[in-house]
């Protein structure tokens, strides 16, 4: 603080000298204030600005070597450690430790008496004790990373005691004095310790067991020295020669619970718990420690913590532990308690520790070299099991840093514990809520499912974490699976790996169907996987990005293939679901038809070939799962590939009378895969219709548009839909795509709580519910007082409980189909996103294919359907999807049909529709798409490279502005005169309908983009400039015609004569424009104004600079008398562009004089007024009363000299004369120019009358005064110039009357004078 205080001296001393050089006894300042710079840099929060300045302050000193600067600098540092703000300390303090270790000439014990002298903790006032304390401590912390602390004995002394010292002031300091020491102890050596800190510390190691950090200080000594604390030596200080025995469990006990209480905010392990351990271990007393001090001691406690810090020195110790302390830990109550912890916190409120448990064993397997000790704790925490589950993640990446021993051990043990789970080798618990669900359960068979699905998770998985995993790893596993899922093993066979061993216990059909389920999340894994190996030609392939083969290039799914077929054939083993002979003989023509697209990879297209095959042999597998449907899938993919790489096929042209060919049949069965709930026939099947798009037909693609047609949608049976819907329920999360559809339950709610209000009340329910009454004589019950008796009661409430029972399931099934329609609904619309992903592949594989055209209709027909649509979510993302394709993969493609020149016709036609319809739509977004849709096909046809007229070549190829003027020249294939029509009569609707769904940007970037149209279209626009109906279109053609003369491209299209009789036209129509004003100007004539004098600007612009021969006088002559209208004045925009216009034809803006008039009074009350509730009466009417005093003489006729003494006494004395003074009176003021004493005026009589006034009107004004303060804010709501005039009118009326009472009343006592 003091400091900051002398800089701030500095700093004013300095702006008082104006620059000047500042003269300071120590000399440290005479080269600028950049020094004191870095001080004040060093005390700000941000760190890098504290190391900035620390490395510009060092350079500074190490540069200059001045000692009048270091002295300073030492000074200055010292000061900062005591600073009031907590960033500032530490600053001061790697400041002035980086100066010790740069300077080593500067003596330490010099530096520490400056720190002790400076913040001396005796003779510092109460309210900086903490300030002191912080500077003494923060000094011996500077002494101590400077690094010479430990190498200078006196100072080393004097700090440990001064820290000592320091220890007192917990309240400030806490622990913080004791952790320093304690550092500063672990890198003093063990002659420095034994010589210099023993008899200093010998009383803080003698207490060791008082406090955590004195046993802390201990055991640090005891691993840092153990040459001076000995056993002896040990025994001595605190009677025994070991810490950890059976003495000190309680007292170990006590410590290490006040420890872990004190570290709870910092969420870590203790320090003094750790080393604690260490010496357990050194000491031979592990067993002891942990059975004793942590499991019967520490998890006792009951708090959180405490169970916290047990749970990170389990973590902790497994680096440190042998196989048979890993077994005791891995085995003991810690576990059991972290366990119990875990399942019990799954809640999304409570602390959650597993995930740092994970990072405890993460570190441990990635730093451990013993593959058996790694597989120990990775068997340990796979036995610590809920019910039979393991409480770790089935999906934990921890096994990517096992060694390759590690696991394959580890994957033979999960087998071996799926076959034969040993639940009495696992350390299991029970919660509650579990043991009350299971109370009437085979809680053995539930534990062993619970235990076979971790298993086969956790194998699952292994592909896909483990880095050092071996291509005969992931085999091994995917058989497993494949077999458990599948197959069935009759009896053992040594010939078969996974039928060597039969399960224990049989497994049931829900086991079989998890592990078909995980078995499709690994076949999806396996498509994905990466060349195993380290060899190059492994590394080779992984550069090509090829997954899902072997390192000898053999798809992993066609080695399962083969897999399947050996067990199919094996008398050892029976399939879970049989195949019939129909099925078998699918089956063969599959493998066979497998093997003939390998042989025929390497003359073909490999990845097409690969596709293919990766698509029949995952219809193969999945033979195993759906058997019915799966066969006539493959019975047509069979014959597609036979014809797909047939020679006959290529060759074939069929005509569209004839049977659909192998492409027609491919979509239809990709269409339907895409229906599947399969993730992985799904992404297949967009591979291979990447493949198949140069093949593809145009009734192929019909069949994908299709889709999104809503007369095929009501017409077809939703099939795939229901499917899909039943299928639903039971995919699993690896199978199942993850980009499936949200259900709202907000809707359902919604649409539920509508139908309950809505509802109307059946009539055909009312007629029967009266007919069952009637029947029971209770509607006329009002002809008969006789009740019914109780029999007839009884039928009449069996008949009325019956038609309302009829009634509720007529209504739940109503809902049902309501649901269900609404189900559909969301299904479809799911399919159809992914058919749109088939949409996107065709438009970005082949954006050159023709068959681009017959896709842009349906595709904005689909963005129009679902803007009509309602606004779920789903629908919005469809929407989103579906614009997407359409802007980025159609027209913004880079890469578009080349050859057009048979289309011609149809593709000009396309766009007359595509234009007419934007025209007529209402929504001017959808407009939008269509529109861009014809700019589209303009540039396809315009780009085309084969055009009937040759464009005309430059003479130059070399002149790239030739190539490009002859580029711009080439119309293509592009019929500029229809399409000019076209778009002819799409702008003249623009600018004369009412409401037209085109906007001004469709156009302009028609024009920018299409320079060939603007020529012929300029014209309609010029003519549009008067003959629009409204001011608002007149506008618009202005600034389109401003944007269309302003491309450059332009020129290319006209002479110079067209170009400028285009300007004279325009600048003609312009003026026409204006002369058809009206007065007052509107909204919208103004718009059309500021548009005209834009184009106009521009216009007489070019006429000027191009000099141009255009006749200006008409322009001249309409816009002289613009000036003078008063909309265009008070507009700031109007009259700037106006007199942008006229500068070009000589006229400049005439300036404006400021008025010179004085403020009136009313203007000057009103601004009194803003300043503050000041009264009318104190100063306003005294100034109005000298003028209207100088007036009244002059009115009777009578000079003003000879007005009597009491009447110039009185105006006098009230302040009215002018120059007068109300303040001071005796002032003398100045009557027709002669200057009087006002001392020698009044007479007694007079002086009297007018003390007499004073006080009546002092009682006048302090009675007006909360009036006139309560008057001025609704006086302020008034206008100017009302207030003024009110004001001048009243206060004019009073004065004259209060005048001519003064006058009488004064004139009769000096005439008796």
């Amino acid at each position: 603080m003091a400091g900051m205080e002398e800089m701030e001296q500095i700093e004013q001393k300095e702006q008082r000298g104006g620059g000047a050089p500042v003269t300071d006894p120590r000399g440290v300042l005479r080269q600028g204030r950049a020094f004191l710079d870095f001080f004040w840099d060093i005390a700000k929060p941000e760190q890098e600005v504290r190391l900035a300045a620390t490395e510009s302050l060092l350079r500074h000193l190490r540069e200059g070597k001045k000692d009048d600067e270091l002295k300073y600098t030492l000074k200055r540092l010292v000061e900062g450690l005591g600073a009031t703000r907590e960033a500032a300390r530490p600053g001061f303090s790697l400041a002035l430790a980086q100066v010790l270790r740069a300077f080593e000439e500067i003596p330490l014990c010099s530096i520490l008496e400056q720190i002790k002298e400076k913040h001396n903790l005796e003779k510092v006032k109460k309210k900086l004790v903490r300030n002191a304390a912080f500077g003494n401590f923060f000094g011996v912390m500077a002494l101590f990373q400077s690094g010479r602390l430990v190498k200078d004995r006196k100072a080393l002394l004097e700090s440990i005691q001064l820290l000592q010292q320091l220890t007192n002031h917990q309240t400030h300091l806490r622990d913080l004095p004791r952790k320093t020491l304690i550092d500063i102890t672990s890198e003093v050596p063990e002659t420095v310790f034994e010589e210099v800190l023993f008899d200093i510390l010998q009383g803080d190691l003698s207490s060791a067991f008082t406090s955590p950090e004195n046993l802390h200080l201990l055991l640090v000594g005891m691993q840092k020295f153990p040459g001076v604390l000995k056993p002896k030596k040990l025994k001595k200080l605190f009677g025994s020669p070991t810490v950890v025995n059976k003495e000190n469990i309680s007292r170990l006990v006590e410590l290490l619970k006040n420890a872990a209480k004190s570290e709870k905010e910092d969420k870590k392990l203790p320090s003094v718990v750790f080393d604690l351990l260490q010496v357990a271990l050194k000491e031979g007393a592990f067993e002891l420690f942990w059975n004793e001090v942590v499991e019967n001691g520490l998890l006792k406690e009951k708090s959180g913590p405490v169970s916290y810090m047990c749970y990170r020195l389990l973590g902790s110790a497994l680096p440190l532990l042998s196989m048979e302390q890993l077994q005791v830990v891995l085995k003991g109550k810690v576990m059991l308690h972290y366990g119990e912890h875990v399942v019990a916190t799954q809640s999304p409120q409570g602390f959650k520790f597993a995930a740092e448990m994970e990072g405890y064993i993460d570190t441990f397997l990635s730093g451990c070299n013993d593959p058996e000790r790694q597989l120990a704790v990775m068997m340990g925490f796979s036995t610590l099991t809920n019910q039979g589950k393991p409480v770790l993640l089935s999906a934990s990446k921890v096994v990517r840093h096992l060694q390759a021993v590690a696991l394959q051990k580890y994957i033979c043990w999960l087998k071996d514990m799926f076959l034969r789970p040993d639940l009495d080798c696992c350390l299991d618990f029970s919660s509650n809520r579990r043991k009350q669900n299971w109370e009437n359960a085979d809680i053995a068979q539930q534990k062993t499912a619970r235990l076979r699905k971790w298993i086969m998770h956790r194998l699952v998985n292994i592909t896909e974490s483990a880095t050092r995993k071996e291509e005969s790893h992931v085999m091994d596993i995917a058989r497993f699976c494949f077999f458990h899922a599948f197959f069935v093993a009759k009896k053992k066979n040594s010939q078969i790996a996974e039928a060597s061993v039969l399960p224990s216990e049989p497994l049931s059909e829900r086991d079989h169907t998890e592990i078909e389920n995980y078995f499709f999340g690994l076949l999806q894994t396996l498509n994905t996987l990466p060349v195993l190996g380290d060899t190059a030609k492994t590394a080779a392939l992984r550069g090509k990005h090829i997954h899902g083969v072997t390192a000898d290039g053999k798809l992993w799914i066609l080695l399962l293939i083969e897999y399947a077929n050996k067990l199919l054939s094996s008398e050892h083993v029976k399939a879970v679901k049989p195949f019939t002979k129909e099925q078998r003989d699918i089956w063969d023509r599959t493998l066979q038809s497998a093997k003939n697209l390998q042989k025929k990879e390497n003359k073909s297209d490999s990845a097409k070939v690969g596709a293919f095959q990766q698509l029949l042999l995952s219809m193969a597998i999945h033979l195993f799962k759906n058997q019915p449907e799966t066969v006539d899938v493959l019975s047509d993919l069979l014959n597609c590939t036979e014809k797909a790489f047939s020679k006959e096929a290529k060759k074939k042209k069929k005509t569209e009378d004839s049977e659909p060919g192998w492409v027609e049949v491919m979509v239809e069965v990709l269409l339907s895969l895409l229906a599947q709930p399969s993730l992985l026939l799904r992404r297949i099947s967009k591979s291979v219709f990447a493949w198949i798009c140069p093949n593809l037909t145009k009734r192929g693609l019909q069949l994908i548009l299709d889709v999104f047609d809503p007369n095929q949608e009501q017409d077809e049976e939703s099939a795939v839909v229901v499917m899909e819907e039943s299928n639903k329920k039971t995919k699993s999360a690896q199978d199942t795509d993850e980009e499936g559809s949200e259900d709202s339950s907000d809707e359902e709610e919604s649409t539920d709580s509508e139908d309950e209000e809505n509802e109307e009340v059946d009539e055909n329910f009312r007629s029967q519910l009266m007919k069952v009454l009637q029947a029971g004589n209770t509607v006329e019950g009002d002809k008969s007082d006789e009740e019914l008796d109780d029999k007839a009661m009884m039928a009449l409430d069996k008949n009325i409980s019956a038609l309302f029972a009829e009634q509720q399931k007529r209504i739940k099934a109503k809902k049902d189909e309501k649901e269900r329609i609404r189900k559909e609904k969301i299904l479809r619309r799911d399919f159809k996103a992914k058919v749109l992903d088939l949409i996107d592949v065709f438009l970005v594989k082949q954006a050159e294919n023709p068959l681009v055209f017959d896709i842009i209709e349906p595709l904005l027909q689909l963005i129009e359907q679902c803007m009509s649509s309602d606004s779920g979510k789903q629908e919005l993302d469809f929407l989103q999807k579906t614009a997407n394709i359409f802007r980025n993969s159609l027209c913004r493609n880079k890469q578009y049909c080349k050859r057009v020149a048979p289309l011609q016709e149809d593709v000009h036609a396309l766009v007359q529709r595509l234009v007419q319809k934007a025209c007529k739509h209402n929504d001017s977004a959808v407009a939008l798409y269509y529109f861009s849709a014809s700019l589209y096909l303009l540039k396809v046809l315009k780009g085309s490279t084969s055009s009937a007229l040759p464009p005309p070549e430059p003479e130059e190829q070399s002149d790239s502005r030739a190539k490009q003027e002859c580029q711009l020249l080439n119309p293509g294939c592009l019929n500029v005169k229809r399409v000019v029509v076209i778009y002819q009569q799409a702008l003249t609707q623009f600018l004369s309908k009412r409401n037209s769904p085109l906007t001004c940007s469709m156009f302009h970037d028609l024009f920018q983009r299409f320079p060939i149209m603007c020529k012929p279209l300029v014209g309609t626009l010029v003519e549009f400039i008067t003959a629009a109906a409204r001011q608002h279109q007149q506008a618009m053609a202005c600034m389109l015609l401003h944007k269309v003369l302003l491309i450059h491209e332009l020129k290319v299209f006209v002479t110079e004569k067209e170009w400028e009789e285009l300007i004279s036209r325009s600048i003609s129509q312009g003026t026409e424009c204006l002369k058809t004003l009206g007065k007052p100007l509107m909204k919208a004539e103004k718009e059309k104004i500021a548009k005209i004098l834009e184009l106009l600007n521009f216009l007489l612009k070019t006429v000027t600079g191009q000099k141009l021969n255009v006749e200006l006088a008409e322009v001249e002559k309409v816009l002289l008398p613009l000036r003078h209208l008063e909309d265009i004045g008070n507009s700031p925009r109007l009259d700037s562009l106006y007199w942008n216009v006229m500068r070009w034809l000589n006229y400049t803006k005439p300036k404006k004089e400021k008025p010179t008039s004085k403020p009136t009074q009313g203007e000057e009350l009103l601004k009194r007024k803003k300043k503050g509730f000041l009264p009318e009466t104190k100063k306003r009417k005294n100034r109005k009363s000298v003028q209207e005093n100088r007036v009244a003489p002059g009115e009777e006729g009578e000079p003003a000299e000879e007005q009597p003494q009491g009447t110039e006494t009185l105006k006098h004395k009230k302040g009215l004369v002018p120059g007068g003074s109300k303040k001071h009176p005796k002032k003398g003021v100045r009557e027709n120019g002669v200057a009087k004493d006002s001392g020698d005026l009044p007479t007694a009589n007079g002086g009297d009358a007018v003390a007499d006034k004073k006080k009546k009107k002092k009682k006048r004004k302090n009675r007006k005064r909360k009036g006139d303060e309560a008057e001025q804010v609704p006086a302020a709501k008034k206008t100017k110039g009302s207030l003024v005039q009110e004001t001048q009118q009243k206060e004019t009326q009073q004065k004259q009357d209060k005048a001519k009472k003064k006058r009488k009343q004064k004139q009769a006592p000096v005439q008796q004078e």
